[in-house]
């Protein structure tokens, strides 16, 4: 079960984070990346066409016996909801339709938000910008571990728990960490949910109901896509709390693997951020990156100097303004 590690606390920092610095320097360098700062509109029929897959495979499902509906919602049904998460991640940021028409990517989130299962789109993206505001900042960014998850998933065991039970933290840890007030959006994004998924059991039963839902709690578990939770800002490297992955997966995941270039850049779509790298090489090919999620999750659980514990904190100093 592996031993105790070593960390008994994050790592706490006392400068800001680097990303804003690291733009400023590099927009004077290379200014002509300013012309990426606009709204990937491919990304609306991408998502169109995924939650057309789910209803397909909604509709597929309901007759099959029960070992193929969990057969399917690991190896199909997970790598779609994880996907979808992260198109929603694509239209937090206001990628679909631009910043000028912020109310329509947040109902637009709410759509893609459907196969999903459980409402998630509009309190994610609440708390996702404060993420980029406010990185590592205490009692802000739920991004961050709590400290009962550093003290107790601390055994390679544990770690391995940790890993598969992610979705359930990170859907608990904003309302330990960070409770905000429910908005209007929050309402209807919960009756929009709950109206799809009665819908859905009513059309096709419970197991295409099942198939929804396994496949989201698995494919943000123990998934290799799941390497990217991990990748982004755990501290394998002292010093260095954001990451980069230019491996395959970026394929099914909009980029999200670019993550240094995402912090840097956070308006600019994940299909435009290879072109960031490109052009601004000499600022990321030589910062610490990863061409496996898969390693990162084994070496995350084998590795008793990693933890949960394992990110760079810092305490906010002036005004803090949150969404």
């Amino acid at each position: 079960m592996g031993n105790a590690v070593a960390r008994e606390d994050f790592e706490w920092v006392y400068t800001d984070q680097p990303h804003a610095d690291r733009r400023k320097e590099i927009l004077a360098k290379h200014p002509e990346i300013k012309a990426l700062m606009k709204p990937d509109h491919n990304l609306i029929w991408v998502v169109v066409l995924m939650v057309l897959a789910q209803l397909t495979a909604f509709y597929l499902v309901k007759d099959l016996d029960w070992k193929w509906v969990i057969f399917w919602a690991y190896v199909f049904g997970s790598c779609i909801s994880h996907s979808m998460t992260l198109a929603i991640h694509e239209i937090s940021h206001n990628s679909a339709f631009g910043n000028s028409k912020a109310m329509w990517n947040r109902w637009f989130g709410i759509f893609a938000n459907l196969p999903l299962g459980l409402p998630y789109s509009i309190s994610f993206k609440r708390y996702h910008m404060d993420h980029h505001r406010y990185l590592g900042g205490d009692g802000i960014d739920v991004d961050i571990p709590t400290n009962f998850e550093g003290w107790f998933f601390c055994t390679r065991f544990r770690k391995f728990i940790w890993i598969v039970l992610q979705p359930f933290f990170y859907a608990i840890r904003p309302l330990c960490i960070n409770p905000k007030p429910i908005t209007r959006l929050e309402i209807i994004n919960l009756l929009a949910q709950l109206s799809f998924d009665v819908v859905i059991y009513y059309l096709w039963g419970v197991k295409s109901i099942f198939y929804m839902l396994a496949g989201s709690v698995l494919g943000l578990g123990l998934h290799p896509i799941s390497g990217h939770f991990i990748a982004e800002h755990y501290m394998f490297l002292k010093g260095h709390e954001t990451y980069s992955y230019y491996g395959p997966l970026n394929l099914l995941t909009f980029n999200v693997g670019y993550h240094n270039e995402h912090h840097d850049f956070p308006n600019i779509p994940g299909k435009s951020l290879p072109l960031v790298k490109k052009i601004a090489a000499e600022y990321y090919d030589n910062l610490p990156q990863y061409n496996s999620w898969i390693r990162v999750l084994y070496d995350f659980v084998m590795d008793d100097t990693i933890s949960p514990y394992s990110r760079m904190k810092r305490q906010l100093k002036g005004e803090v303004k949150q969404d």
